[in-house]
């Protein structure tokens, strides 16, 4: 009978899951940073976060669910050191094509602007849905050029029909009424901060992805980790008081990686030089543990199915 190694010199962590090889979850760096509306160090985010998953088990002991059995593939980062978002737009759509060759891929950012290559590289914008979590429209003019506060204006330029679009967690005194008109009279489904208190995140995420995975191919999730409440999120340079609970946010991400047709969510605006005690940085480890857990989910559903189906 072969005995357990000693805790103190064997502890799993979810980066133990990381390796270059295939697999059916990826992980991509996207370090962008040129252009911001609220210049800093965004680029910093993968590496910070790739280092906090050391600190995660990959046991929950809530659920009693374990991701020992998960492999993810990193794809490493994408060089995009001085580019601006039009001049990243080429790399990161190559690279996300690539990761998702996987089941589910998590893109870590790097700022807002990272969101328009990443849906793009979905295909047919007409058949993609694009959720966002985020204090912003991200509706800004694109007449200055593309930055961190106009993906979702230049993806509905592109051509992704606003009826494909849900944003939940819009943050009062955040936004302009020419932003909220826009988003209306293209169709774009709006959820406010408000609307996430007195309803429930988790359930305004379910209903979103009911309805987008009913019409669409594929489902990109934008999660802006400034709809945190300011106070939770240091790190977050565009976070308000008022925010969502770290722990709603954590419940939406586990919620939207349970959908089979969400293929790509991402991880935007944290900027390790603004953390406090590693307050964000430990935020967004927690995310990545969530994100896996709804995989985990979704494909224990799968498999289920599969075997009633046998």
């Amino acid at each position: 009978m072969m005995t357990a190694l000693s805790e103190n010199r064997s502890w799993r962590s979810i980066a133990d899951l990381m390796s270059p090889a295939l697999a059916r979850i990826a992980l991509l760096g996207a370090p962008l940073s040129e252009k911001s509306l609220t210049p800093g160090r965004c680029d910093l985010a993968p590496k910070v976060v790739r280092e906090t998953l050391r600190r995660f088990s990959v046991y929950d002991v809530e659920s009693g669910g374990d991701l020992g059995a998960l492999r993810i593939r990193d794809c490493g980062d994408v060089p995009l050191k001085t580019r601006t978002p039009e001049e990243a737009l080429t790399p990161l759509v190559e690279a996300a094509r690539d990761a998702y060759g996987a089941d589910l891929a998590l893109i870590i950012g790097g700022n807002n602007a990272i969101t328009r290559p990443g849906a793009r590289a979905l295909g047919d914008l007409s058949r993609v849905g694009l959720l966002t979590l985020d204090a912003h429209f991200d509706l800004r003019d694109t007449d200055g050029g593309l930055n961190n506060g106009n993906p979702v204006r230049a993806l509905i330029e592109d051509g992704l029909p606003g009826k494909n679009i849900v944003q939940i967690g819009l943050a009062p005194f955040a936004n302009t009424a020419r932003m909220n008109e826009f988003a209306r009279s293209n169709g774009v489904e709006v959820r406010t901060l408000a609307d996430c208190f007195e309803q429930g995140v988790v359930k305004l995420v379910d209903r979103a992805l009911t309805r987008l995975s009913k019409s669409c191919d594929a489902v990109y999730v934008d999660f802006d980790i400034d709809v945190i409440d300011r106070a939770q999120c240091p790190g977050a340079p565009g976070a308000r008081p008022g925010g969502l609970p770290a722990r709603d946010f954590f419940a939406a991400a586990r919620a939207a990686a349970a959908f089979p047709k969400v293929k790509a969510v991402d991880l935007t605006e944290f900027d390790p030089s603004l953390d406090v005690s590693d307050v964000t940085a430990l935020t967004a480890g927690r995310w990545v543990c969530e994100i896996l857990s709804g995989f985990a989910a979704r494909s224990a559903r799968s498999a289920g199915k599969a075997g009633r189906k046998a």
